[in-house]
């Protein structure tokens, strides 16, 4: 039984140290030299300070920044440790009502659909470019800015499809206002 046992724990020894050490070394430091900014967490700096990353949205109230999309991450939007969707459906009431309120929220009329709607893991930092577009209004009365201005750090930051062709348009919500606080620091 002996000559068994021996040989089981050299080799779960190895293996751990293979599978547990070496491989994950080997592909950080693989991903630090290739991907150094992907392989730290996509980080937004602003004045050497860390304020976000451009994997993860935030939550933005104040009417001079443009407003993601409704997250579903419990009592706290945009909480990365709660990461979920809400999995209401279409006749859900909480969903109807939920929606409603960001209609009116909104300025009301017609919304785009990701102005009212909760992303799958409820963390999407992106929002089309016509929710964006329906928010300029707002941001730039709240600025005491020209909407062109706003209209052309909209236009700015707005990101086509991955490649050309896979996706759609979209506007990484963080960039815009770190870009929009930049064109018109003073309206804040």
């Amino acid at each position: 039984m002996l000559d068994q046992i021996r040989p089981a724990i050299v080799l779960t020894v190895l293996l751990s140290a293979v599978t547990g050490l070496a491989y994950p070394l080997a592909i950080t430091g693989a991903a630090q030299a290739a991907f150094p900014g992907q392989a730290n967490g996509s980080r937004i700096e602003r004045d050497g300070v860390t304020i976000g990353s451009d994997l993860i949205g935030q939550n933005f109230a104040q009417p001079g920044y443009f407003w993601p999309r409704p997250s579903a991450t419990g009592p706290d939007p945009y909480n990365a440790a709660a990461s979920s969707g809400s999995n209401y459906g279409p006749t859900d009431a909480r969903l109807i009502e939920r929606a409603s309120a960001s209609v009116e929220a909104l300025g009301g009329g017609v919304v785009p659909a990701d102005g009212v709607t909760t992303s799958a893991s409820g963390l999407d930092p992106h929002i089309s470019p016509q929710y964006a577009a329906s928010q300029v209004a707002r941001v730039a009365t709240a600025r005491a800015v020209d909407p062109s201005v706003v209209e052309g750090v909209l236009a700015s930051v707005t990101e086509g499809p991955a490649l050309g062709i896979f996706g759609e348009p979209r506007v990484n919500v963080l960039r815009l206002n770190v870009a929009l606080d930049e064109a018109a620091p003073n309206g804040n």
